[in-house]
């Protein structure tokens, strides 16, 4: 009973992340490119046995470190190769966030603002989305924040010893700090060192260029030596797998990673382009309700203690180090911005903390923006269901795009009744407000941050898989039925990774060419040992047919449909 009421929050949190993040996530296909891409890695790291190297289609694949796919890994060990495992590592990751940055708050604050911390996250759109996907950013992202969290407890401790929230020993937060870091590289890569870097460095020029009360009692001189010693510690934890790779294989991942991240960084990579402020407005809407608290944060606020103050310093400039350096890259992906979530979520509690202590005033503009944000959404959650029972009024607006208007031409049941999520969501919303304006903070809080895990929950179970017949579902359905057949699969026009892991395709159907054209040119126009099915879309039919041209007798058009076309070569046709 002493273990229950002293870890009681916890407790909750635990429980609510259990119950929201890791039900249902095994209902819906991995959706291409990323969830299915890393999927992929780590089934053929089961079915070959090979932990430290990740391959695709059973070459090597360079585009990424193992540390996330270890995990899928480890999960399709446990649960099978399925969905569910493959986004199981994720949902675990949402649980340990909730009780992380519930006592992250509480050592900072207090129990009040921990709880409005991991509340906030808990609650609001992406963040709550992402640890039911099974992409990489929330392992990567937890681990850089963990890294400079505990950087920050160092820098207190290397500062002014009387600053900091306990009495740890200095080193021992710097070692963390690597730890993390160095985990979060083996995740996705050196970028993590890059943004721990910037944030250090900004704000030590902060502390020479503008001193603020906060910097009086520290040092300003930089720490030369400590961050060395941070960035060998970094170094130390990613040899782990990048010394083995390299004794292994050779500068072979070394390269092809640099070159990949280049093309990412320079170039409008795969299509995903954007203006300049799109990671404003994805934050601004993705990130909703907490973005919404998290802008009046942005204002002088005050605060007492020393160490909370620079804290909120460290999170201001992850927030616009992050938030900037993806601005300016060319390649636009929503989750680019991700780890903006972690200080966003912050300025929500700091604001929602300090209306309850009185020392800010619930605006009007907050109630105004709370309303026109959640009308969006609702407005789209509405709509969605009247859509689908009127293909035709979407299909008429898309003339231009063929394939999209076939993809409504797939048979999906809406009843109408899913349009009350939206209206519970208003209703939640509204609700909130009113406790709000009342000054009925927890109430409110409640209401809007609880009320949007509901409305997401209910989102997952009744949309997603819906909407996701739309855009994928028949190419998915088609490679399901080849699993267990001797074949090659291929996709021309578009690229994909569901060939691989839908049709649980096997080491003997790996390319006997190390590159992509010669090997299509042996499929083509070889003659094969087993049947070669290609899938292409029908905007992109024409490449398909031009291919096959030279010997079309040997080709058979299976068939077509929601905006894909399935085509078999058989066995012995050259």
């Amino acid at each position: 009973m002493i273990f229950l009421e002293k870890y009681k929050y916890q407790l909750i949190f635990f429980v609510l992340g259990a119950v929201f993040f890791i039900p249902f996530i095994g209902n819906l296909h991995l959706f291409d490119w990323d969830e299915i891409n890393f999927a992929e890695c780590a089934r053929e790291m089961v079915i070959t046995g090979d932990y430290l190297r990740m391959t695709m289609d059973y070459l090597p694949f360079n585009e990424k470190p193992p540390f996330f796919i270890w995990q899928q890994a480890i999960s399709m060990n446990l649960f099978g190769i399925n969905e569910f495992a493959a986004r199981f590592p994720n949902a675990i990751c949402g649980v340990i966030a909730l009780v992380m940055l519930f006592n992250i708050g509480k050592k900072l604050y207090d129990t009040t603002f921990g709880i409005f911390w991991a509340g906030s996250y808990f609650g609001s759109i992406l963040p709550h989305f992402y640890f039911k996907s099974g992409i990489i950013d929330p392992f990567f992202n937890l681990f850089i924040f963990l890294g400079l969290y505990y950087f920050f407890l160092f820098y207190l401790l290397w500062a002014a010893k009387k600053m900091a929230p306990d009495d740890r020993n200095k080193w021992y937060y710097l070692s963390l700090a690597s730890f993390f870091i160095g985990l979060a590289i083996l995740t996705k890569g050196p970028v993590a060192f890059l943004v721990i870097s910037l944030c250090i460095g900004v704000y030590w020029l902060v502390g020479i260029w503008k001193p603020m009360r906060v910097f009086k009692p520290l040092k300003i001189s930089f720490f030369f030596k400590e961050y060395a010693l941070f960035a060998m510690g970094a170094l130390v934890v990613t040899l782990v797998w990048y010394g083995i790779e390299y004794i292994l294989h050779g500068k072979e991942f070394i390269i092809d990673f640099t070159r990949r991240q280049y093309a990412m960084l320079s170039t409008h990579d795969a299509g995903h382009e954007g203006f300049v402020g799109y990671h404003f407005v994805v934050l601004l809407l993705g990130c909703f309700p907490a973005s919404i608290f998290a802008l009046a944060s942005f204002k002088k606020q005050v605060q007492n203690i020393d160490y909370q103050i620079v804290f909120k310093l460290f999170m201001l400039i992850l927030f616009w180090v992050v938030l900037l350096l993806f601005s300016f890259v060319k390649t636009k992906i929503v989750h680019y911005s991700s780890l903006c979530y972690y200080p966003l979520t912050y300025f929500s509690a700091l604001t929602l903390y300090q209306i309850m202590q009185g020392k800010m005033v619930y605006k009007k503009w907050i109630s105004v923006s709370l309303l026109v944000v959640c009308g969006l959404w609702a407005a789209i959650v509405i709509a969605i269901p009247w859509i689908g029972q009127n293909p035709q009024l979407i299909q008429s607006l898309l003339e231009n795009d063929k394939f999209a208007q076939a993809n409504f031409t797939a048979e999906v049941s809406w009843t109408g009744w899913e349009s009350l999520v939206g209206v519970y969501f208003i209703g939640i919303v509204i609700v909130g407000i009113y406790f709000l304006q009342k000054n009925e903070i927890l109430k409110g809080f409640i209401s809007l941050f609880g009320g949007t895990a509901v409305m997401l929950m209910l989102v997952l179970i009744f949309y997603i898989g819906r909407v996701e017949r739309y855009t994928q579902r028949a190419a998915i359905e088609f490679l399901e039925g080849l699993q267990g057949r001797d074949c090659y699969v291929m996709t021309i026009g578009y690229k994909s990774y569901a060939q691989y892991f839908y049709a649980q395709t096997q080491p003997a159907t790996k390319p006997l060419f190390d590159g992509d054209i010669r090997w299509q040119n042996h499929l083509f126009y070889s003659k094969l040992d087993r049947d070669f099915y290609v899938l292409t879309k029908n905007t992109s039919e024409n490449e398909l047919l031009e291919l096959i041209k030279p010997n079309p007798q040997a080709w058979k058009r299976l068939y077509a449909k929601n905006g894909f076309v399935f085509y078999v070569k058989s066995k012995g046709n050259k």
